[in-house]
């Protein structure tokens, strides 16, 4: 075992499954001799040559079209959007066509591709290089998205989504990628839809994703200091959803709170909080609290941007009104 950054969690999966396997290739844009902005693959190009990790033009709909072909002809394509934002661009191939080509096809087709790109605010990059769009694509059946956590996460989980052969979406937060992590030397895979427990609790379950898993965790330990019993739980993939864990998890808590880095309306705090409520009303005691982003565009000013994501101290103040009973007011 040994604490690498997600970064080379992710270079070393990437690695490994193409020595492993030879149909799988990587492409996008900077890629290559620059190993993407956040030189998260760099060194690739030099064991795997330019066949194999291809710099593409700017054209993020030309290259995963491409992606989605090479996947049904027999490739295992790892398509690499450089920022989540970019999503946009690439959504007739990603939804109508790699996501519906085995439904449509009767079964008789397969899309074993893999998108990796990142989300995230706080980093400063303004309003279209700061979003978090994982509940757009998690809102399309066929597609299956992962949200690491930490380096152990990112490593397994890209192992998982590059044999799995469904299309599958992995989102890692930028703010991330420096973070270490023990990670085991030997091989392991994480499967999909199996949640984390990441701390045993009683009183109250915080259900986080991605970078999110740190603000809960944070919060845990204040709430520890005044005599509250957090279970902190992270699902993993939200599509799947290990939806057994967490209900189980609530039942036994009988309070919830969900936080998620992306726009809290409509999003995965709606969606979990829902399955919540839906399937384990008669054991709650307050209402299920949800923490988002703010529902505005994400500022450029670092003063602005900050109130836009939860907070520690933000998921504290909710736990205690909910150990409290009392309703939260959206604003």
């Amino acid at each position: 075992m040994r604490n690498i950054t997600l970064s080379k969690a992710v270079n070393e999966a990437l690695a490994e499954e193409m020595r492993r396997d030879s149909t799988v290739i990587l492409m996008g844009e900077d890629g290559a001799e620059a190993g993407t902005p956040f030189k998260v693959t760099s060194g690739l190009v030099e064991e795997f040559g330019t066949t194999r990790v291809i710099d593409t033009p700017i054209s993020e709909p030309g290259f995963t079209g491409l992606a989605v072909g090479a996947a049904m002809t027999g490739l295992r394509p790892v398509v690499d959007i450089m920022f989540g934002d970019f999503l946009f661009l690439i959504m007739d191939q990603l939804c109508n066509q790699a996501a519906k080509t085995h439904y449509m096809s009767g079964g008789k087709l397969t899309v074993p591709m893999v998108v990796r790109t990142n989300m995230g605010a706080t980093r400063r990059s303004a309003a279209q290089h700061s979003q978090s769009l994982h509940a757009l694509v998690a809102h399309i059946p066929g597609i299956k998205v992962a949200m690491p956590s930490s380096a152990y996460e990112a490593k397994g989980l890209m192992k998982t989504a590059i044999r799995d052969n469904n299309p599958v979406i992995i989102f890692e937060d930028k703010l991330m990628y420096q973070d270490k992590a023990p990670v085991p030397e030997q091989e392991y895979l994480i499967p999909f839809g199996a949640a984390h427990i990441l701390r045993e609790g009683s009183d109250i379950t915080l259900v986080a994703t991605s970078s999110m898993v740190q603000v809960a965790q944070a919060a845990a330990l204040h709430l520890a200091e005044q005599g509250v019993s957090a279970e902190g739980l992270d699902p993993r993939t939200i599509a799947p959803l290990d939806e057994e864990t967490i209900l189980t998890s609530v039942k036994k808590t009988s309070r919830a709170i969900v936080i998620d880095e992306g726009h809290q309306s409509y999003g995965v705090t709606a969606e979990n909080a829902a399955r919540i409520a839906e399937k384990a009303f008669y054991h709650l005691d307050a209402p299920v609290q949800r923490l988002g982003a703010m529902d505005v565009p994400i500022p450029f000013s670092p003063a602005l941007e900050d109130l836009t994501v939860p907070t520690p101290d933000d998921v504290v103040a909710r736990s205690l009104m909910a150990m409290r009973g009392e309703l939260f007011h959206a604003l």
